[in-house]
């Protein structure tokens, strides 16, 4: 940080870095916790992390500290408002639950027992979204320490979720409106462009998460006798499914398009000059070459172009061996990425009326299901904002270089509910790294990113009070 830091800034980043094994510990106590909000088995689980979240809530000096039902997963709320009414307002978001470890075998070390190696913690949850939610936490306790006050109002928001589609939160913002009125929303669950690359996310893709069910037989049925006699369910999804998509990687669902606003001449520039590596791109998904939508570039495709992808699929036997049956029934799981301004409702409702009616086209099918899952709208935040250049200027202080604003591929539903619910804009200053491997074996959060996290936040609610003066 820089020396024009407010005084009480200082003391705070300095307070921090003497308790950076406390912070540590502490989050590796944290991600022991499996809290899987997918699976029923761990619900309790899920409670367990929202009760520890809360004691630690209130050990940080906030108070109003409340688990919150919300006929899921609990909800944990805390608050420090004694900056004055004329004070700005923050609401901190993230989340406590975490993604299924699955596979196992491919982990090097078991997902709920935290390890630390080459500087980084290696656990299930660590940079999505216990690591960077933590950040702030450890910001606020170090802040409030001895005593000390904050700049501006501070709220905090932690849900158990996320992760199976926030099914309860957007009720319980919209119920809690009152309490949890805000100027400004903060998220930390993305990740800057690399460790020495900071960056600011102006920009969220929504999502249409679907299941497709294509029925045949009323059961399975002997491959022999009735083969080639009767239409394989498999067979026939596998045939719908690919129907969605060209070459190209044009997503051919009628009316896909309609409503997406596509980025303007010069906002094509400003990607450009983000400088996007696309061989680290490859590098860190593993693969030698990339594949998308014709006439955009990688970057674009991954954050201002919507997607169709089959998450999962599955038929008849897969166990070990051979059984030559012919599947009764045929399942897979789609996501659709969207871009401002798609609907997901509407984009759902267009995936259901096209499979059905290829179908009806396709012998020998008995019927066709499209079940909606959840879903999400687009975000775009305006750079402008003195919340968006406030984080910048943290940012810039923080990490010794200007970032950039960026547009991320992922969705986070909520965003768009506090836009709705709270007339909020939301500043999404993440501290992962795209090499983190969210979702997927072997995740990890870099302890640099953690500790220049925290004093990242710290500068950030002086830089943004600042601003109101």
């Amino acid at each position: 940080m820089t020396n024009t830091a407010p005084a009480a800034a200082t003391e705070a980043i300095e307070r921090a870095r003497a308790e950076r094994d406390v912070t540590r510990d502490q989050l590796l106590e944290f991600l022991r916790i499996p809290s899987v909000s997918t699976k029923p088995e761990h619900a309790g689980d899920c409670r367990a992390a929202a009760d520890w979240l809360a004691g630690q809530l209130l050990d940080a000096g906030l108070e109003g500290v409340s688990v919150l039902e919300t006929g899921g997963h609990p909800v944990v709320y805390g608050e420090w408002l004694h900056a004055g009414d004329d004070a700005q307002t923050v609401l901190v978001y993230g989340h406590y639950d975490v993604q299924p470890p699955e596979p196992l075998e491919e982990w090097t070390t078991p997902p709920f027992e935290p390890t630390i190696r080459d500087g980084a913690i290696y656990a299930r949850g660590a940079a999505d979204d216990k690591g960077q939610l933590w950040i702030h936490v450890a910001a606020l306790r170090a802040m409030l320490a001895d005593g000390g006050q904050l700049p501006v109002n501070v709220k905090l928001i932690f849900e158990g979720e996320e992760e199976s589609g926030s099914e309860h939160l957007d009720a319980l913002v919209a119920r809690e409106a009152e309490r949890l009125a805000c100027d400004v929303v903060m998220v930390s669950d993305t990740h800057m462009l690399s460790a020495d690359r900071p960056s600011i996310v102006a920009s969220l893709r929504g999502m249409a998460y679907c299941e497709i069910e294509v029925r045949g037989p009323a059961y399975d049925l002997h491959s022999g006798t009735f083969g080639g006699a009767i239409r394989n369910p498999a067979e026939a999804l596998v045939t719908l499914l690919a129907a969605c998509k060209n070459d190209e990687g044009h997503i051919t669902i009628p009316g896909f398009y309609d409503d997406v606003i596509e980025p303007t001449v010069e906002e094509r520039r400003q990607m450009l000059e983000i400088g996007f590596d696309d061989a680290e791109f490859r590098r860190d998904a593993g693969v030698e070459k990339t594949w998308g939508e014709l006439g955009w570039t990688v970057y674009e495709q991954i954050g201002a172009r919507p997607t169709f992808e089959i998450n999962g699929i599955w038929s008849g036997y897969t166990g070990d061996g051979a059984k030559t049956v012919l599947p009764g029934v045929a399942n897979a799981k789609v996501s659709m990425r969207l871009v401002a301004d798609q609907d997901w409702d509407r984009i759902s409702h267009s995936l259901e009326t096209y499979l059905q009616d290829m179908a009806s086209k396709l012998r020998g099918i008995e019927s066709v299901k499209v079940t909606k899952l959840h879903g999400g709208r687009p975000v775009l935040v305006d750079t402008a904002h003195p919340a968006m250049q406030a984080a910048s200027r943290a940012l810039a202080q923080t990490f010794g270089t200007q970032p950039v604003y960026t547009r991320e591929g992922g969705s986070i539903p909520v965003v768009a509910t506090f836009t709705t619910e709270l007339d909020a804009p939301t500043v999404l200053m993440g501290f992962g790294l795209p090499d983190d491997r969210l979702h997927s074996p072997n995740e990890k959060f870099a302890l640099r990113q953690l500790e220049l996290g925290i004093e990242t936040s710290i500068a950030f609610w002086h830089e943004y009070a600042a601003t109101a003066t």
